[in-house]
């Protein structure tokens, strides 16, 4: 669906995306995923026909950005992160408008506003003002919008920032059911987000890209094994000076859970299993031990190892 070679972009002198290139299939829900600055806006502007790149090739179902413009924007449904509504329309009334101005008939409009709005949980604000309406509906309206002209790909910069858990959770959901649909480019930096939503991922850190593969794929690739995970009874200050001189220790992380109880995570060096060891170190110290289980990495584990690896380079 998406196919990015060598793509560039200079703003006076400034690097914002540096030869970057992937690849994007149909039917998937792919996140981009990097910090605010990395180049995730930039490079989902040049997608959308909005900014040109400096050099380098991007296609979107086949056709260019920059010499099949309107081919392109036909093929993609575009969200951006500010969601610039007209606040003092209503929702019907502003979701009809939007499908006018991408080429459908007055039926086709109305018929198709019917469904975006039951599709994006709106039909019981459909007369409301959207400068009236909440964070989160403001964002279902967005979503309408991008969808009202049935496009093959929807690009999300930010979708659920600024919502509460319930409103995150629900916008979440409506992702998820049309990636079953639709190819769907998200872009965040909330790592939990693309770990909940998204089945690719795309790193992206200073312009470039660092890694790009299934969730999955990429846990089990940077890190040969999880993290274990033991809880045990003791002063934190004692482990920490413990764990952190041990040479088969990468990292410990200690947490206070009740009473003298502490969650103790540890990652092995070169993907050692530290959970014999930990077993071992339990009884030789005398610590009480109630739970010893074998963990796995998040996707913010794995950022930080690919972008502190990235910076040690």
């Amino acid at each position: 669906m998406i196919e990015v070679v060598n793509l560039t972009k200079r703003y006076a002198g400034h690097l914002a995306v540096a030869n970057v290139s992937f690849t994007v299939g149909r039917g998937q829900i792919v996140g981009l995923l990097g910090p605010n600055g990395a180049g995730k806006s930039t490079i989902l502007r040049i997608l959308s026909c909005f900014l040109p790149a400096t050099t380098g090739t991007v296609r979107v179902g086949g056709f260019d950005v920059f010499s099949d413009t309107d081919e392109v924007r036909r093929r993609i449904g575009y969200m951006p992160e500010n969601n610039p509504l007209h606040l003092d329309m209503r929702v019907r009334e502003y979701l009809k408008f939007r499908a006018r101005l991408k080429g459908l008939s007055l039926a086709a409009s109305r018929e198709r506003v019917a469904t975006v709005m039951e599709m994006c949980s709106l039909t019981e604000v459909d007369r409301r003002i959207i400068g009236q309406l909440s964070k989160g509906f403001r964002q279902r309206v967005g979503l309408a919008d991008a969808l009202v002209h049935e496009p093959e790909l929807i690009i999300l910069d930010e979708p659920t920032i600024g919502l509460d858990p319930n409103q995150l959770r629900s916008v979440r959901q409506l992702i998820k059911e049309l990636g079953r649909k639709h190819t769907i480019l998200l872009s965040t930096h909330i790592l939990p987000e693309v770990e909940a939503t998204c089945s690719h991922v795309l790193i992206l850190h200073q312009g470039r890209i660092l890694a790009s593969d299934r969730t999955e794929n990429l846990q089990r690739n940077i890190f040969q094994s999880g993290p274990a995970i033991a809880e045990l009874t003791g002063s934190t200050t004692a482990f920490q000076e413990f764990f952190s001189v041990q040479p088969e220790v990468e990292t410990v992380d200690i947490v206070a859970t009740d009473g003298d109880w502490k969650r103790i995570t540890l990652t092995g060096r070169d993907g050692l299993d530290l959970r014999p060891l930990i077993h071992y170190w339990a009884c030789e110290k005398g610590w009480p031990l109630r739970e010893l289980t074998h963990g796995r990495h998040t996707l913010e584990d794995v950022f930080v190892k690919i972008t502190r690896t990235e910076k040690e380079e």
